[in-house]
């Protein structure tokens, strides 16, 4: 490991254990509202468990967490492809200067939103801030008072603000990728109220194509037969989002609904363009109707101001590498990649021995092989708490892999989350896997008795520095 990768680890580490300090007992003549802050948020500091912003690394630490998927921008490719596309603008106006309802609806946007439509197969395209916001505003733009959303109960969070600021009056979850649960939530809607059998009143279907912390993918062929089955009369539609398929699923990476050839059966579908694509925003596809609820009805979409020049450009230009394939190798790559991690993994005796022991788990390692596609999100699953220790345990090897706690999963579904990139290589598998191995096989001799210590190296290191940074802050 180089001098620098060690520096990343050692300076990412501490200003995680500062993060963590408790404040409230200093609070004592702050303002209350102050006060009130910091006793909640020392509620997450005294488990290790407070979000915290980390900074950034070279490449000499080894990648399992950012989102760029296709290496576009770590290669650097977006980035001057972008900066031709803006010469080609000549003297653009950087600022949008109003909201899509006013000034920004400037006709290059419309001119890209165009070609997006035209590479998802979609009658229209509408270019929002981000993924997250995308998701919000489509949510909040079609449901009306008395619709129904019924969604899968690991959806991401930006479904859970949309639920919240939306008209509908019923909102049901129904179990992670089974349709046959969704089955029995959309019945009981049916059953109970007659706006739903008559086709008044309205649901919206939200899933995911890869789910962003399983990984897994979304049975979709199966839940869209469960819903028109259902609802003949079309008033029960799917919301698809398509955040980490893009780039990696489908053809030329266009996701997963145009993988499966389903675009006619998706009302609306939500592409993130700061993972893949190496851009920022995000894209809403639907057709003219919806576009026009969006404009009518969101507020989070149309009371802002309208994303820039500079924004829309970066937009272009990682669609047009999907659309031309230039983006084919990395996809194929990415694939590759994953498949080999399975295999060094589930070949490791160590891996085997912590399985049985109930150690870690792998759920997409069981039967990898017979899988056609794999998501590039591979989810180690640990013990509670286990988590922070493999994590730091990866973080000294060299390594981000970021470990992920309840509220963020379920609980009782602590994990390590892992993402793969068309720029990881086999030797940094390796990598990973002896350090995931490395660390399983010191737990297990400490809970066999047959270690003197109790807790792995790793969290003794940290726990170490936690001790210092105590000692120094006590010095007057």
């Amino acid at each position: 490991m180089s001098d620098s990768t060690t520096m990343y680890a050692e300076r990412m580490l501490k200003n995680w254990l500062n993060e963590h300090k408790l404040q409230s007992s200093m609070m004592k003549h702050a303002p209350a509202f102050d006060r009130n802050i910091e006793q909640a948020l020392d509620r997450s500091r005294v488990e290790f468990g407070l979000m915290t912003a980390k900074s950034r690394w070279d490449n000499s630490v080894i990648d399992w967490t950012t989102s760029d998927f296709l290496s576009l921008r770590r290669s650097g490719r977006i980035h001057e492809a972008t900066k031709e596309e803006l010469e080609r603008q000549g003297k653009y106006l950087l600022s949008a200067s109003g909201s899509r309802a006013q000034f920004g609806n400037h006709d290059y946007i419309l001119d890209v939103e165009r070609e997006i439509a035209q590479f998802h197969n979609a009658e229209t395209a509408w270019i929002a801030h981000s993924g997250f916001f995308a998701c919000v505003g489509a949510i909040e733009a079609v449901l009306l008072p008395g619709d129904a959303i019924v969604y899968d109960e690991l959806m991401h969070a930006s479904m859970h603000v949309g639920m919240r600021i939306s008209a509908a009056a019923h909102k049901r979850p129904f179990r992670h990728n089974d349709p046959v649960s969704l089955r029995d939530v959309l019945s009981s809607l049916k059953d109970a109220y007659p706006a739903f059998r008559s086709g008044t009143q309205s649901i919206l279907v939200c899933v995911q194509s890869i789910y962003s912390m399983d990984g897994d993918i979304c049975p979709l062929k199966e839940c869209v037969t469960v819903v028109k089955e259902l609802f003949p009369l079309g008033n029960a539609q799917f919301l698809m989002d398509e955040a980490h398929s893009s780039g990696v699923l489908g053809p030329n990476g266009a996701g997963l609904v145009q993988m499966l050839g389903l675009e006619k059966e998706i009302a609306i579908r939500v592409h993130t363009c700061s993972k893949a694509l190496g851009s920022t925003g995000g894209v809403i596809l639907c057709n003219k109707i919806i576009r026009h609820a969006i404009m009518h009805q969101s507020r989070c979409l149309t009371y802002c101001g309208a994303p820039s020049t500079l924004m829309v450009a970066s937009i272009r230009v990682g669609y047009g590498m999907l659309a031309r394939g230039e983006t084919k190798k990395a996809q194929d790559r990415i694939q590759a990649i994953v498949k080999y991690f399975f295999q060094k993994l589930t070949h490791d005796p160590v891996w085997e021995e912590a399985v049985d022991a109930g150690l870690l788990s792998c759920p997409l390692a069981e039967d990898w092989e017979q899988r056609q596609h794999h998501s590039h999100i591979v989810p180690i699953r640990t013990r509670p708490r286990h988590e922070q220790y493999l994590f730091l345990h990866m973080s000294l090897a060299g390594m981000n892999a970021h470990n992920i706690s309840y509220p963020v999963v379920p609980k009782g579904s602590s994990r390590i989350r892992m993402v793969f990139h068309a720029h990881n290589t086999e030797q940094e598998v390796d990598a990973a896997v002896t350090a995931i191995c490395g660390w399983a096989a010191e737990m297990l001799e400490i809970e066999a008795g047959t270690s003197k210590a109790t807790l792995p190296k790793a969290a003794l290191q940290v726990y170490a520095m936690q001790a210092a940074l105590a000692y120094v802050d006590s010095i007057p």
